[in-house]
């Protein structure tokens, strides 16, 4: 690796949220140009290569790794910036991790996280803006677990940023976050059948896809993407 791709990588990297090569390679990207009305893009990465962060991106379905997931308008991205970062951050802190910050160019966030942030930016792509704080609330109304489910079941359908926008799940999940409130529902009570109801409801005669989701969409328990701390050993003499 060279020095100018190592101290960019470096760049890239301070202030990420969670997100460490060392641990995990797949992450999500937030790319918030310079320009302040140009739009967000935020695509889903499998290996991290300091030598082309930001040439890994692309629209295309070709191939997974570096997809970009959500084309969001940036008065939209706006509106969520802050209260995406303070949730991100309250679980990064809650794990014991430094907190991340929004800058100009690419921001990684670990894979969980991302998966959370793009279900959000699905719903309001194509909403009524004056609908984006019932959104916001609902969102924070689902568990990350919810949350996942929803993501991996959306992008394993309609996954692409132009491809598959407002079409079949990812037109479901705006419906579902921006038009029905699930901030006051009985404790315990799961969102994932309502939701099954709410898609049916907004699709019409559109197929739901019966298909298994690609193995990399999967989510596994938070647990599992905890890197164990290494075992300190007696120092033989």
């Amino acid at each position: 690796m060279t020095t100018n791709s190592s101290n960019a990588a470096r760049d890239v990297l301070a202030g990420a949220f969670g997100f460490d090569p060392e641990e995990s390679a797949a992450h999500f990207l937030v790319h918030i140009p310079a320009g302040s009305t140009v739009p967000v893009d935020i695509s889903e990465h499998l290996s991290w290569d300091p030598e082309r962060i930001q040439s890994s991106i692309h629209y295309g379905t070709e191939r997974e790794d570096g997809q970009v997931r959500c084309h969001l308008p940036r008065s939209k991205w706006n509106e969520i910036a802050e209260v995406v970062r303070a949730e991100l951050n309250a679980r990064l802190k809650k794990a014991g991790r430094k907190p991340g910050k929004w800058k100009t160019g690419c921001n990684p966030i670990t894979r969980i996280l991302g998966k959370e942030l793009t279900l959000l930016a699905w719903a309001i792509e194509d909403a009524d803006p004056a609908l984006i704080p019932t959104a916001i609330a609902n969102w924070q109304g689902l568990t990350p677990e919810e949350r996942w489910w929803l993501y991996t079941m959306t992008a394993a359908a309609t996954g692409n940023a132009v491809t598959d926008r407002n079409r079949g799940w990812r037109k479901a999940v705006r419906f579902a976050l921006t038009e029905n409130p699930v901030t006051h529902r009985v404790a315990d009570k799961p969102v994932v059948p309502e939701f099954f109801r709410l898609v049916s409801e907004s699709l019409g005669d559109e197929e739901l896809p019966s298909t298994t989701p690609p193995g990399y969409l999967m989510e596994k328990p938070d647990e599992e993407y905890t890197v164990a701390k290494p075992i300190k050993r007696p120092t033989r003499r």
